[in-house]
């Protein structure tokens, strides 16, 4: 049965998936637009390492409008109630011109800070808190803040005792606060579908897409990024690849160890997003899933569930 009252679809899926490509082409179809959740695609200049893949915008010749990529510069901390705050602003922008958006991206906690109405404000200083966790050593926060948000890509919260402490306090904070529905959020109806692949289909995937990042300039973009005047202690908050990469660049690490060793992080780092997602449907999220990444089985599902006026010229 068709239901008119989707205001959003969502693209979900592990890395490597394909989802993105998927996503602009519905959306090219659809005369809509993409909002990512994307927790890295947000920065400019950061393109090879976090896979943006902006030739997937560009369907049949025509540039299908992306929001919430390169909207920040390195220097500046984004956050998921940053990130709430601006899909806000972009969603209501594009709805009021009549458009279903969709949006695209495999951060689940950016995903589910928005369909679940996570109520996301600034995070007060708990020092009751923190007097326990500085007598607790690094390793202890590291699983602390791994249990508490599975898929953490970002290395440098766990690197850093500082930044170390200041994530468990904001996602200890957001535990408790978080499935509060903000009043004055916009009602969000959403429509899932999930990518998914066969298991030894997608680590293949995986390393085939970083061959092909390497192969474009990755090595190269983060040496730019480093001679532009960020860190290497900054580069390592970027994540997997930055920190890789940036150990070679360094010297301290070969270059075939530091891809195989990259390769394996990657797929490590997909297996979480696919627990999360997991967890979403434990906790009641309809996705309806997509085995494989053909498109002609994501047009069957959208046309089978939802009636969205067909702009394709």
């Amino acid at each position: 049965m068709k239901n008119n009252r989707y205001n959003l679809i969502v693209i979900l899926g592990q890395t490597a998936t394909g989802k993105t490509a998927l996503a602009a082409r519905l959306a090219r179809d659809l005369g809509s637009e993409i909002i990512s959740a994307d927790s890295r695609q947000v920065y400019r200049g950061m393109d090879l390492g976090t896979g943006k893949d902006l030739d997937d915008f560009v369907v049949d010749g025509v540039a299908v409008p992306y929001h919430l990529i390169d909207i920040v510069d390195p220097d500046h901390e984004f956050s998921v109630f940053e990130y709430q705050k601006r899909f806000y602003e972009s969603f209501l922008e594009i709805s009021k011109r009549g458009i279903v958006p969709v949006m695209v991206g495999g951060t689940g906690l950016y995903i589910e800070a928005i369909i679940e109405g996570y109520r996301m404000r600034q995070v007060p200083e708990d020092f009751e808190l923190r007097k326990r966790l500085e007598k607790k050593d690094d390793e202890t926060l590291r699983a602390r803040l791994r249990e508490l948000n599975p898929v953490i890509h970002n290395t440098t919260d766990v690197l850093d005792r500082n930044r170390l402490l200041r994530a468990l306090e904001i996602a200890e904070y957001t535990e408790t606060h978080r499935l509060d529905k903000e009043e004055a959020s916009p009602e969000i109806i959403p429509f899932i579908v999930g990518i998914r692949w066969e298991r030894d289909v997608l680590r293949l995937r995986i390393r085939e897409r970083l061959q092909k990042r390497f192969a474009m300039g990755m090595v190269e973009e983060v040496k730019s990024l480093h001679e532009s005047g960020i860190s290497w202690e900054k580069l390592d908050f970027f994540g997997l690849e930055y920190r890789y990469v940036s150990l070679y660049l360094q010297g301290e690490m070969e270059y075939d160890v530091m891809f195989e060793k990259l390769v394996t992080k990657i797929r490590q780092f997909s297996k979480r997003q696919g627990t999360w997602f997991r967890r979403m449907e434990k906790r009641g999220t309809l996705i309806h899933w997509i085995d494989g990444g053909g498109y002609r089985a994501l047009e069957n599902l959208i046309s089978k569930h939802l009636t969205i006026h067909d702009t394709k010229k």
